[in-house]
C-alpha cells in the first residue's frame, strides 16, 4: 500500500476519512522585539538567500571570517558561538561556494532554495474538530476529564495508570519545536512555561511576548495539538496529556508559510539548552529538503548546523524526541525515492541512499526517533520505519478501518488541543512523538537528577518489548505493505518496543 506523500510529520483530518498533511534554534542574552522579528526575514531583497556558515564552537567568527562573509556579500543575522553556527544573508548566488574556501570555514551552504521574501502557501488539509455535543455527551469517570475516555492513546502506554501515582513535576519543562503554542488555551494554561518559549523563525530568538504563539495558516494549529498530547492538565477541562503536571514551552520554528528552515532549528536547539528544558519534541522535517543528502555541500552544512545545536542541547541535559516520518520509507533500505524536495521550489525525484541522506532532525545522532503505531498496537499504515533507525514507537492513530479502538474511544486517531480553547482528532508519527516526549518527562520527573543519556536508558530499558508484525497487510487487500525486519525488542517497526508510563514513574 502507497502511502500519500507529505513534507512534514503530521497528518491531519477530514470528518469523515484521513488524509497525509505536512507535518513540520539561542545565545544568552540575546534577545529581538517583535518589529525585528517581523522584518528580518524580508529585510533583503528579493534575491537573497540564508545561509548556514560553519565555523569551530566556542570562539566565534574570526575577523577573516567576518570579513570574507561581507566581501562575499553576505550579512550576519545571528552567530551562535556555542555551536559555531552563523547564520547569514545574501544575495550572492555563489556566496556558499565562495565563502566554503575561506580558512577556518568548516562547511556552508543554502537553507532554502526560494529568496526570502518569495515562498509559495501549501494546502495541508482539515482537521476534525470535536463538536460541542461531543465535548458535552462524552462519559467520564470518576476522577477523569471530560474526554479522557476517547484517549485510546493514553490506556495503550498506561498513562492512565501512571497517572494515579504522579502527574509528573511541575519542576521538568518539555519544549515544543514546531508551529507554536496557544498559551491561552484552558487545558495548556495552568502548566505553560513562559520563559522557556520563544519564537526563532527568522534563526533569531525574538522573546516578546506571546511571540510563540500560532499565526494564521492552515498548519499553525499542529504545535498546540502537540503540546496538548504532552501536558494537557488533569483539571476538569478537556482531555488530560501523557505528563499533566510537568510544564510545556512553546518554540515556535516555522514561518507564515508553514516552512521549518535549518537556522530557525539551530535556534530552537540552542534556546532549549540555554534555557534547561528537559525535553524537546520535533514533529517536522526541516525544510526544503526531505532528505538532506551528506554528498551534496549546502545539505551538509544544514546536517552539522543542526547536529551540533542538538548535541549541544543534549550535552546540557535535554533529551530530543523526533517523528520518524509519514511516508512509509523503509529508512534502512539501500534506496528509497524523494518526489518531495526542494519543496520551496520545484520538486524532482531523487534516488537517495537513507543511510547518507538523513532526514533532519529524526535520523540526527542522539536523538530518539519514534514510528506510530494504531489502536491495535501496531504500526500505522503511514509510519516509516526502519531498523536500527527507529528507537521506540507510541500511538500516533491510524484510519479507523486499519485499526479502529476499543469502546468508549469512537476514533482511531490522537485527541489533542487546538487553538482557541478546542480539541480535536490528528494522526501522524508528530501524535507519535510527543507521547514518547511526556514518557520522558515522567522519568524526569521520578529522576530528577538523571542525565539526558539516564533518562533515554530509562525510556528505551523500560519500553514494552513488540515483535514484528508479520505479514504486515495494514489494508487487508492480500498484498505485503511494509517488511519488518529485526527481533522482538530490536527491530525496524518499534524499536526497542512500545514506551510504558507507567514503568516511568515505578521503576
Amino acid at each position: 500500500m502507497a502511502a500519500p506523500r507529505t513534507r512534514s510529520r503530521r497528518l491531519v483530518t477530514s470528518p469523515l476519512g484521513m488524509v497525509m498533511a505536512t507535518a513540520l534554534a539561542f545565545l544568552p542574552n540575546v534577545t529581538a522585539s517583535a518589529a525585528e522579528a517581523a522584518t528580518s526575514a524580508t529585510s533583503a531583497d528579493a534575491t537573497s538567500l540564508s545561509y548556514i556558515v560553519n565555523v569551530a564552537t566556542g570562539r566565534g567568527p574570526s575577523t577573516m571570517v567576518k570579513k570574507a562573509i561581507a566581501d562575499a556579500g553576505g550579512t550576519i543575522l545571528i552567530a551562535y558561538d556555542q555551536v559555531g553556527v552563523i547564520v547569514v544573508h545574501s544575495s550572492n548566488p555563489d556566496f556558499a561556494r565562495t565563502i566554503r574556501k575561506v580558512p577556518g570555514v568548516q562547511s556552508a551552504g543554502a537553507t532554502r532554495t526560494a529568496p526570502l521574501v518569495a515562498q509559495s502557501t501549501t494546502d495541508i488539509g482539515t482537521t476534525k474538530v470535536l463538536s460541542a455535543k461531543e465535548v458535552t455527551n462524552s462519559q467520564a469517570a470518576e476522577g477523569q476529564d471530560p474526554l479522557e475516555s476517547l484517549q485510546w492513546d493514553m490506556r495503550a502506554i498506561k498513562a492512565d495508570k501512571a497517572h494515579k501515582k504522579t502527574l509528573g513535576s511541575h519542576d521538568v519543562t518539555v519544549a515544543v519545536i514546531d508551529t507554536g503554542v496557544d498559551d491561552t488555551h484552558p487545558d495548556l494554561a495552568p502548566n505553560f512555561n513562559r520563559e522557556a518559549s520563544v519564537n526563532c523563525v527568522s534563526g533569531k530568538p525574538n522573546t516578546a511576548d506571546g511571540a510563540w504563539r500560532p499565526g494564521a495558516s492552515s498548519g499553525s494549529a499542529h504545535g498546540t495539538h502537540v503540546a496538548g498530547e504532552i501536558a494537557a492538565a488533569k483539571n476538569g477541562i478537556g482531555m488530560t496529556g501523557v505528563a499533566p503536571g510537568v510544564q510545556v514551552a512553546g518554540i515556535k520554528v516555522s514561518d507564515p508559510e508553514d516552512y521549518v528552515y535549518t537556522e530557525a532549528v539551530v535556534c530552537g536547539f540552542v534556546w532549549a539548552a540555554e534555557h534547561h528544558v528537559d525535553v524537546t519534541n520535533s514533529s517536522y522535517y526541516t525544510d526544503p529538503w526531505n532528505f538532506d543528502c551528506l554528498d551534496d555541500a549546502d545539505q551538509q552544512a544544514l546536517v552539522d548546523a543542526a547536529t551540533r545545536a542538538s548535541q549541544y542541547a543534549e550535552r546540557e541535559g535535554t533529551v530530543n524526541v523526533a517523528a520518524a516520518g509519514n511516508e512509509s520509507h523503509d529508512l534502512d533500505a539501500d534506496s528509497i525515492t524523494d518526489p518531495a524536495s526542494p519543496n520551496d521550489g520545484t520538486p524532482v525525484d531523487r534516488v537517495i541512499d537513507p543511510h547518507k541522506c538523513l532526514d533532519i532532525p529524526a535520523q540526527l545522532p542522539g536523538v530518539v526517533t519514534v514510528s506510530a503505531t494504531g489502536a491495535k498496537g501496531i504500526k500505522s499504515s503511514f509510519s516509516n520505519y526502519g531498523l536500527n533507525v527507529i528507537d521506540v514507537a507510541a500511538p500516533g492513530g491510524d484510519s479507523s478501518p486499519y485499526q479502529p479502538p476499543a469502546p468508549p474511544a469512537t476514533d482511531g486517531r490522537i485527541l489533542g488541543t487546538l487553538p482557541g480553547g478546542t480539541w480535536a482528532y490528528k494522526a501522524g508519527t508528530s501524535m507519535a512523538s510527543p507521547h514518547v516526549a511526556g514518557v520522558a518527562a515522567l522519568i524526569k520527573s521520578t529522576h530528577p537528577h538523571a542525565t539526558a543519556g539516564q533518562v533515554k536508558a530509562l525510556l528505551y530499558s523500560q519500553a514494552d518489548a513488540t515483535p514484528c508484525t508479520d505479514p504486515y497487510d495494514i489494508d487487508s487487500d492480500g498484498k505485503i505493505d511494509a517488511v519488518c525486519k529485526g527481533l522482538k525488542n530490536h527491530n525496524g517497526f518499534y524499536g526497542v518496543g512500545i514506551v510504558n508510563a507507567l514503568n516511568a514513574v515505578t521503576k
